[in-house]
């Protein structure tokens, strides 16, 4: 693949994830993910992830940290911690076609499970906090994806939208900074850098520009199954590459 190429569809990927993060207060990951790997690989496409989510969520986070909750926020991100390192030590073991499998399927579960609403018992209180965040903190790590647990314990939890927003975002500065300790900053060049920079700034823009425009359900609606087209994609070139 040519470099403009490359950096043509680097851009365009981060800037789908970007805007769809700023319309909806989730998705980069669910979108970008499967894109990423299927373009730079694994590894490297999973850490830009986590680089690019972590930084959305630091200025996402910016108006509205008062709303965060303590009380909740302390153990979902205390048990991502626990388990962040072994999503990471996961990865580095398998071989590449067993990771697209691996991250494609994860991806997949996770959005058919937001898309179906599930309430999960043993997502309530401080134990459903706890799981919620080490399952998270090892998706994340691993694939890059860690928001659909705290998106369930959330939705377990009788949380509002403008209450989960916030209290998601601090989860991906905290979860996303433990991850790129773990795995690490992706090895891009200058221009794919300022193009994954450019790209997210354009986003950005672009989300909050239509974000009154689109009803919240349309939009979430289009996000996951953007996640979902991605999530199979991937688990198809996991079978090929076999």
């Amino acid at each position: 693949m040519t470099a403009p190429i490359l950096l043509f569809l680097l851009s365009g990927i981060v800037l789908l994830g970007a805007s769809v993060q700023w319309l909806t207060g989730m998705g980069f990951a669910l979108v970008a993910v499967p894109a990423l790997i299927l373009l730079l690989g694994p590894a490297e496409g999973v850490a830009l992830a986590n680089c690019a989510a972590g930084a959305i969520s630091v200025v996402g986070l910016a108006g509205g940290w008062r709303r965060v909750r303590p009380a909740a926020m302390v153990p979902l991100c205390a048990a991502a911690a626990c388990t962040v390192p072994v999503g990471t030590w996961l990865t580095r073991q398998l071989p590449s076609p067993t990771l697209f499998l691996t991250m494609g399927a994860l991806v997949t579960l996770a959005v058919l499970l937001v898309m179906r609403g599930a309430r999960v018992p043993v997502l309530g209180g401080r134990a459903g906090a706890l799981t919620a965040g080490a399952v998270g903190g090892f998706m994340n790590s691993a694939a890059g994806v860690g928001g659909p647990p705290v998106s369930l314990y959330a939705l377990n939890a009788g949380w509002t939208v403008r209450e989960f927003v916030p209290n998601a975002q601090f989860y991906g500065v905290i979860v996303n900074a433990f991850s790129v300790t773990a795995n690490g900053v992706p090895g891009l060049s200058a221009a794919e850098w300022a193009a994954a920079g450019g790209a997210m700034v354009a986003g950005g823009l672009i989300g909050r520009t239509v974000a009154d425009r689109i009803p919240e359900h349309h939009a979430r609606r289009l996000v996951l199954l953007l996640a979902l087209t991605g999530g199979v994609t991937a688990v198809a070139k996991g079978l090929w590459t076999l």
